[in-house]
């Protein structure tokens, strides 16, 4: 069994209904989902709902650097009474984005800032999203304590630098369907070379489908192929990476995943 660790099933995001994406993951191996709850207000409670009603199904909670202008204290003190829940997981995705730059820059680092501690008062890792600023990322997980809970650097897209020091404070990698384009190859170095007990992999769906699919919409079934060319890229077989990263994720995100693996779905 795979595990999908990172998937956006909100209506907003899917453009289809969740069920029947989670229904062809099923057929496809997929045992079990982390849904992200950022975007806005509906669909963080649409990752709680699926979370709820679907036993295959865990939940994220947390604000994207494009959305941080639009985060508050109030809003953040709400999450953070839901980040309770045991079906939340995690807090994210969280982080910083300046390649797009749809919020300033400074409010990114300060609403960041204070997810990491959060994170830390309700002691679930995080789930990191970084784009165009690495050196800041770590700079602000280091500075924040985030080795304390440790966490995901989402949709891994730096180089064996980053991941060293992602690794030291208690980062796992996950690969995307990134991984599978020809052009990835600092990517693929770093998949090739991290240690075993490090390795997750994701969707991001609807975004990021993997080679054969690029161009399509992405969805959760779609994992199994980054799993392939994660395991071309070490030399095991795909029943090991999956063994591995399954393991992975269920000793990152804790009993309520492996429970979820475990579950049975209506």
């Amino acid at each position: 069994m795979l595990i999908d660790t990172h998937c956006h099933l909100d209506d907003h995001h899917s453009g289809a209904q969740a069920q029947e994406l989670l229904s062809r993951a099923r057929s496809a191996g997929v045992g079990a989902f982390i849904v992200i709850g950022v975007g806005s207000d509906a669909a963080r409670a649409d990752a709680l709902r699926l979370s709820r009603e679907q036993p295959d199904v865990v939940a994220t909670l947390g604000v994207h650097p494009h959305d941080a202008a639009e985060s508050s204290l109030t809003l953040e003190q709400e999450l953070e009474a839901q980040a309770a829940s045991h079906e939340v997981v995690a807090i994210g995705e969280v982080g910083l984005d300046f390649h797009y730059d749809h919020s300033p820059r400074d409010v990114q680092e300060q609403v960041f800032r204070r997810f990491v501690q959060l994170a830390r008062r309700v002691k679930k890792p995080l789930v990191i999203h970084t784009r165009t600023a690495a050196e800041e990322t770590l700079r602000v997980l280091e500075e924040e304590g985030a080795r304390e809970v440790g966490g995901v650097i989402h949709c891994f897209s730096e180089d064996i630098a980053f991941a060293r020091r992602a690794l030291d404070l208690g980062f796992d990698l996950s690969f995307s369907g990134i991984l599978t384009f020809k052009s990835a190859t600092a990517i693929q170095e770093v998949a090739a070379w991290a240690p075993p007990d490090r390795i997750l992999v994701e969707t991001d769906s609807p975004y990021l489908a993997p080679v054969p699919l690029r161009g399509k919409r992405c969805e959760p079934a779609f994992v199994v192929h980054t799993a392939r060319r994660l395991a071309e890229l070490r030399g095991q077989p795909l029943e090991v990476v999956s063994e591995l990263t399954t393991e992975n994720a269920c000793r990152r995100f804790g009993p309520a995943l492996s429970a979820a693996l475990a579950a049975q779905p209506s």
